[in-house]
């Protein structure tokens, strides 16, 4: 079964972590892309996953950590 995202908002902290990346980084564009790319991919997602069974870690966050490792590697 697919899981749903879940957005968490702080971690001990007051702060987003969206506060700390700073306005005119390039990963904030890079974010927006991946966001528009997996919302398309959204569906198939869907008919990929079964719909019973213990729900597993959605895609779209294991796709955008990826690409997050993918840029901060050496």
């Amino acid at each position: 079964m697919r899981g749903r995202p879940k957005q968490q908002t702080t971690l001990f902290s007051l702060r987003t972590p969206g506060d700390r990346v700073p306005a005119g980084h390039p990963l904030r564009r890079v974010k927006d892309m991946a966001d528009a790319a997996l919302a398309a991919l959204s569906p198939t997602f869907d008919e990929m996953y079964s719909g019973t069974g213990r729900p597993s870690i959605p895609p779209e966050h294991l796709l955008k950590s990826c690409l997050l490792m993918a840029f901060y590697s050496v």
